[in-house]
This record gives structure tokens, sequence and C-alpha cells, in this order.
């Protein structure tokens, strides 16, 4: 029997270990004695999943790749947390930590690589101590670290607008801070983006909650004990309570270096992965450099891999590694994104094709040259990702009505994608599942998404590919995929459609949402989730359930619209559109006292006050004066009217006396997503009544027609007619019985043109007018508890709820 050679691998990482994983599918277990250095207490984890981690989305044993228990099972030593120290090339053995020494006749390097850390004064305490509050963020540890820290405290700076960076904010946003981004250059994500992508991206995380600050360069990191805030070259400060790092990474090359390894940016390695200097050692992942480039995406690390398993067991010798095409599809704080090759035209030969929609979000930009793909960004909308990814990886012939290429015009369709698309191409990026994997995992009998996302963890990195291995999934099962029961879920993390969910939130007397996660998800809780259980709780509770603050959307806790610099949207009710005279005159006393820098009459015939402070916020209503008018919330927001026919003509109905009671009745009502009112006095419909979640439009006979459904924005569509009443008191009840059912039935964050096109205006009509299931009455008596129920969320002006509640910075100490 052929003696083992000895194999020892420096680095437990993602790369290395996918490394070893596809040398044992080789037969490498009968060839090689496989030992392991790695610096961290653990298996093999995932590190794209750590800001999942830091939001408390993901236990951190649900990243591991490769539990402790893989390493035995595979004959593997593992020396866990313990750092290799040296290479002795002529003895051929690795030194490391507490006198551990492996011999070796093939080695590894996949040393990976470690947060670059800028040249900022005050990082450190006096003796050359961390200063409590700095942070890197790379590693589980890591995590554990800026979580203990986060608690309590009311804001954070993150240094640097790279993946990673953003990444660090979303987990950050967690723990109920205000977040903000420091970056030196002017745009984000400069190595995927160009500057409009950017700028898009910029956009919808500051209304997710984020400012950012481009082109700042942050010179010193304030506080004498601890973190209090940034100072920037510029001269100017930003208080915070920690800072996280995440200013780029740098390959981890001093092992090769001191072994006498021709290194430069990374670990030199020819076309098998191998040091031109020994032919005995590799070396792949982040820490390598092959042909001047080093890769910091895992799909080139997986092509990596292949090709020195390849090599080092002989399965194919000649196998090569000849650089990679890096493309990447992925979430940017639940924003979708896919990025491939250059981000600029290079050549006068380059052809741009690009479109933009910033309101929306949606910006998709491809540079072709001589007919095939060089670069693209799409944001936003990334529904043709997999079929340009495609062009762009192959470099096939792109067709020449350009517009297919963004559009569903002329590209080929989704099916026909699916089945084009190469065995061996990768679907999911993050883990380095193939085409190939899922159908496999298919054909052993797993035929529903979730299964195969477990068996393959496909889909359960970033996130981005989700909708591509759904359609594998399908494709593979030829289109008899079972559902899958998440489908029905109400939120994710709780395994409960929503009658359940309500159901089970009653007998047990739930209040809080934190009592949902500890009781009906093993205590394991999804920021994701949170609004969607609030606004939940709120509907079955009305105003006797714990509200837990950060459970909540930023707009929610300070009830005011959060705007891209970081400042609010104030607008206070003016119900139907109604006002008078005092109503303006304090709306223009506090635009002067407060430098307002923009006032706005909305679609919604009420005046919109942006660019309010958030420390100013509580001042501002208590000098208004004026009931909130829900402008931030997923609520009912307004009610518009036309003038009716106390002046107009052709008016058959009093809208405006209709409005104001609508107003009244409706004010502030939680739903599952916003919802817009119109009367209109006669069917001429100025105020877009049929074009609403419910309008009522007067027709003759002094009857009013009740429409629901309707949409007037990205999706346009007309109301369907609910029923026909006489009065204001029937129009009310029915509006409010629609709504309430409403409430009660509809997804989170699904529009009534959503719920009535799902539901059918049939079965909607016959519930909620002819009482076809006996609940009418209910859902009555359970809008009046709501409209009892109703606080004006502005008193929390005088008696804020949180200390911070208020606050965007904390002052500065010197």
């Amino acid at each position: 029997m052929q003696k083992k050679r000895k194999l020892v691998l420096i680095g437990n990482g993602m790369a290395g270990v996918r490394t070893v994983e596809e040398i044992l599918a080789r037969g490498g277990a009968d060839q090689f004695e496989i030992t392991i250095f790695g610096d961290e207490p653990y298996g093999n984890y995932n590190r794209i999943l750590l800001s999942e981690v830091l939001n408390g989305s993901q236990d951190p044993s649900e990243i591991f790749l490769n539990p402790l228990a893989w390493y035995r099972e595979n004959g593997i030593q593992l020396h866990a947390g313990v750092r290799a120290r040296a290479i002795h090339r002529h003895a051929r053995q690795v030194t490391g930590e507490h006198g551990v020494v492996a011999p070796y006749d093939n080695l590894i390097i996949a040393t990976g690589s470690s947060p670059y850390i800028p040249p900022i004064q005050g990082l450190r305490l006096e003796g050359g101590r961390e200063k409590p509050g700095v942070f890197v963020f790379r590693s589980l540890d890591d995590c554990h670290k800026i979580a203990q820290y986060a608690r309590g405290k009311r804001s954070a700076a993150v240094i640097g607008g790279g993946l990673l960076g953003l990444e660090a904010a979303r987990g950050l946003q967690n723990f109920g801070l205000d977040v903000h981004v420091v970056h030196i250059s002017g745009h984000l994500m400069g190595q995927q983006l160009d500057a409009t992508a950017g700028g898009i991206l910029r956009t919808t995380l500051e209304q997710l909650g984020v400012t950012v600050h481009l082109n700042r360069s942050t010179k010193e990191v304030l506080g004498e004990d601890r973190v209090t805030g940034l100072r920037f070259a510029d001269g100017e400060a930003l208080a915070c309570d920690l800072v996280v790092i995440s200013a780029g990474i740098r390959p981890n090359v001093e092992i090769a270096l001191r072994a006498g390894l021709t290194v430069e940016r990374g670990i030199v390695v020819d076309n098998h992965m191998r040091s031109p200097d020994d032919p005995r050692i590799y070396a792949v992942g982040e820490c390598c450099q092959h042909r001047g480039q080093v890769y910091g995406l895992v799909a080139p690390l997986w092509e990596q891999g292949k090709v020195l398993a390849d090599h080092i067991t002989k399965r194919n010798e000649k196998a090569s590694y000849a650089g990679s095409k890096v493309s990447t599809k992925l979430k940017v704080m639940g924003i979708q994104l896919a990025s491939m090759g250059i981000t600029e035209p290079a050549d006068d030969r380059d052809e741009i094709v690009q479109f933009l929609e910033p309101k929306k979000g949606t910006y998709k930009k491809l540079i072709i040259r001589d007919g095939r793909l060089l670069g693209g960004i799409l944001l936003g909308d990334v529904s043709k990702a997999a079929y340009l990814m495609q062009a762009f990886d192959k470099s096939t012939p792109l067709p020449e009505e350009r517009l297919s290429l963004l559009f569903d015009l002329g590209a080929p369709s989704p099916q026909a994608t699916i089945e084009e698309m190469p065995q061996g191409m990768q679907v999911c990026n993050c883990n380095g599942v193939t085409k190939e994997g899922v159908v496999a995992c298919v054909r052993a009998g797993k035929r529903t998404l979730r299964t195969v996302m477990d068996a393959t963890r496909a889909g359960m990195g970033c996130g981005a590919c989700k909708q591509l291995v759904s359609e594998v999934v399908a494709w593979a099962c030829g289109g008899a995929a079972e559902q899958d029961p998440a489908a029905s879920y109400y939120v994710p993390s709780v395994p409960l459609s929503k009658p359940e969910l309500v159901q089970a939130i009653r007998e047990r007397g739930l209040r809080s949402v934190s009592a949902v996660f500890r009781e009906l998800a093993g205590g394991s809780e999804d920021p994701g989730s949170k609004p969607g259980l609030a606004s939940l709780l709120r509907t079955v509770w009305h105003h006797d359930y714990d509200d837990e603050r950060d459970a909540r959307f930023i707009n929610d806790r300070v009830h005011a619209n959060i705007q891209k610099d970081g400042t609010f949207s104030v607008i206070p009710q003016i119900a139907g559109g109604v006002t008078s005279a005092a109503q303006l005159r304090r709306i223009a006393d506090v635009v002067d006292r407060y430098r307002v820098p923009l006032v706005k009459l909305t679609g919604g015939q009420r005046i919109d006050l942006l660019g309010v402070k958030k420390e100013d916020l509580p001042a501002v209503w208590r000098d208004l004066d004026m009931p909130s008018g829900f402008a931030y919330g997923k609520s009912y927001r307004t009610c518009k009217s036309c003038v009716g026919s106390d002046f107009c003509r052709y008016g058959l109905g009093d809208s405006i006396a209709l409005a104001l009671k609508i107003e009244e009745r409706f004010q502030g009502m939680d739903t599952p997503a916003k919802l817009k009112l119109a009367t209109a006095g006669c069917p001429r419909n100025c105020s877009e009544a049929m074009v609403k979640d419910v309008g009522a439009v007067a027709v003759e006979g002094g009857k009013w027609e009740i429409y629901v459904g309707g949409a007037a924005g990205a999706h346009v569509r007309k109301g369907d007619v609910l029923c026909v009443v006489e009065t204001h008191e029937d129009a009310l009840r029915l509006m409010g019985r629609f709504i309430q059912y409403y409430r009660e039935n509809a997804r989170y964050l699904e529009r009534t043109y959503g719920f009535v096109e799902r539901v059918g205006i049939q079965k909607i009509r016959a519930v909620v007018v002819d009482d076809s299931e006996g609940i009418a009455a209910r859902l009555d008596e359970e809008m009046r508890k709501t409209v009892e129920a109703y606080r004006d969320p502005w008193r929390e002006a005088n008696s804020p709820r949180t200390a911070n509640q208020f606050r965007s910075v904390l002052p500065v100490v010197q």
C-alpha cells in the first residue's frame, strides 16, 4: 500500500477548506494525511454572512460550512486556534504556536486577508492598548465584540463605504443606533459601481436610515478613554459611541515572505497555483496573486481551488488557472445588485447601454465592445442578471436589439436561459453552487426551494441569487416543484401563516415582538421581521400592547420621514385638504423659526416641511400644534378631496364633509401597507378617487360608489366597485369594514391593489358587503376598537419614549 503524503494547509477559511473539499472529492483521502492550522477556535464558516450574525438574523451556528465534526469524519488533524508561525522549507515543516510542528510533503497557504487600518490618530490609548469602541469587522469574534459593546449606545460610525462597510452598517442598525457611513471617495462601492449607481445607492440607504458622508477623510478618533467621535481632515467632527473600520483588506503574506517566497501584492503563483520558488508549495484565495491580480470575491477562489485540487491529486495535471472574469450578484442591505467587469468605458469602440430611474432606485448600465459584454451594473432590478452574467462569462455575441438586454423584449425567456445555462455555471457565488449541483440535489429527491437551499447552501449567502436558484429548481423539477411552506409565512422567521400567527398571538396573549420571537420562533430574533410583527400586534391588541421601539423603522420611531441627507420631512394633518389662515400662519412661523429649507405642496393636499433636523422635531410639533399627517408610516395617510357640492357646479355630493369624517375616523391606523383615500363629488373624479386604495365617488341620486384596490403610482389600476351606498355613515361603515378585512388578511407590505387582485373582488364583496362568512359585525367592532385606541404620536414631543429618540448625534467630548 502506497504511503500517504503529508499535506498541510495554513488557513482554515473559506478558500482553503473549499480546496480541501475538492481534494477529498478527487480521492485525496487515500493520498494525503491532512493537517490544518486555523487562527480561530472554530470550524470553517461563511464570512459573507457575518452581517447576518451581527444583525441577529442568523445564529453563529447557522453560518458554519464545516463544523468540527466534519474534520474528524474526514480524518483531518485540525489545530483550531493555533496560528502558524513559520515555514521551514528545507526541513519541510510548519511550526505553530504552543510548540506545534507539522511536517509536509505538500503545503497550501490560504491565509486570506486582514482589514486595512488607515493611519488615523487616536486608535489606541496611551500605552498602546486598543481604545474601547474601535473595531474591525472580519471575524465571528469581531461580531461578538461589536454586539456586546453596542448595547445601550446611541450612534455608530463605519469608516469605509465598500461592501463590507455597508454590511457592517446594516448589522449595527439592529441595535437601534444612529448609523453613519464615512467614505473617503465620491461614491459608495467604487469597486462594483460607477458614480451614478453609487449616488442612487446612497439615496436608497439614507431612506433606510443610514447617514452617508462622502469625500471625508478621517483624521482622528476622539475620546480619551473610549470613543466619543471622529474628526475629519477638514476639521469637522462627528459624535459617535463606536467606530467600525472597514476600509479595505490586505493579503496576509508575512509567513510567505519570511519563508523566502516571491511576494508582490500577494503570494505569487503560476497557473497551477504553485509558488515559482518551490514546487511543493501552493497558495489559494485572497492571499495569492495570479498574473498580477488579487481576487476578493469567492467565485474566483472556488475556481482556483478546483485547479489546485486537480493538480495536486494528479487527477488532471494539465489543469490550468487562466484568471477569472469577475462578476457578482449580491444584496447590499437588502438592495439587489449585480456587477460584472469594468464600470466605465475604456476604449473608443465601447458602447454604453443605460437606463436610469432614480426614484425607484433602479439603474442598469452595460458596456459593450465588438458585440460582446465587457461590463455591467444592475441596481434595484436584477431580473436580467443570469442571462447577462452568462453572456459576460462566455463572451457570447449579444443581440443587435440592445434594449432587449435590459428588458424582456427580445432576450431569451427565463426558461430558455436556464435550459441553455452550462451545467458548471455557478448559480450561487457565495457558496459556489453550480446549476449541476442544484439539479443533482433535485434528482436526489429534494423538490422544494427550501430543501435544496438547506442541502446545497445555495441562496443562503447574501441571498441575491435566491430567485435564480428557485428558477433552476423549478426547471429541474420539470415545472412541478413542490410548494415551499415558508412561502405562506407572514414574516420569514415565524413559521406560521397570518391567520395562524394571529390565533397564536391571541391564545398565548403575546403582546410584544420579543414575546412572539420567544414563543413562536425558538427565541431567535429576526430584525427584518420586527416591523411587520409590530404592526400586526397593534392591529390585534390596539393600544394594549408592549411598544418595543427597536422593532420599529426609524420613521416610526420619530414619527417623521427620513430624507437622504439625514434630515426629516414633517407633514401635519390638513384634513381633506381644507385648512385655515391660523394653520397657515403657524406653518409659516415654523418654517421661519427652524429655517426649513423646502416647503412643498403634496399630492395628498397637504404641506410638507422638508429638511427638519431630528433634534428640532419635538419643538416643531409643539409649535405647529396640529395632528400628525402620518406620511411616514405603513398606515392610513390621507384623504384627498375635490371641492364637492357646495361650490362646484358639477358636484353631486359633499365630498369635503365625507373626507373630513374619513380623516377623523381612520387617522393613524396601522395597516399592512400605506393607505391613500379620496372622495370625489362627481364621476369627473378630480380628486382621483377611482385610483386610490379606497375611494368614494358621488353619483346621481345622492349615492356614493365605493372603490377599492386602485393605484396610480408605479402600478396603475382603476379600483373595483365594492358597493353603492346612500349616506356618509354607510360609506364610513363599508370603507372601515373593507379596511379591517384588508388589515386582517393582507400580507405585510401588500398594497390593496395586490390584495384585491389576489383575493378577488367577488370574494371581498361577498364577505364585506353581503356578510357571507358572518364576520361583518366582528369586523365593525374591531374597527371601532381601533378608532378608539388612536393617540396622536406627536404627543411624544413632550415626553420622548427613549432617551435618544430625537438626538441626531452626541456632543463631542473635548
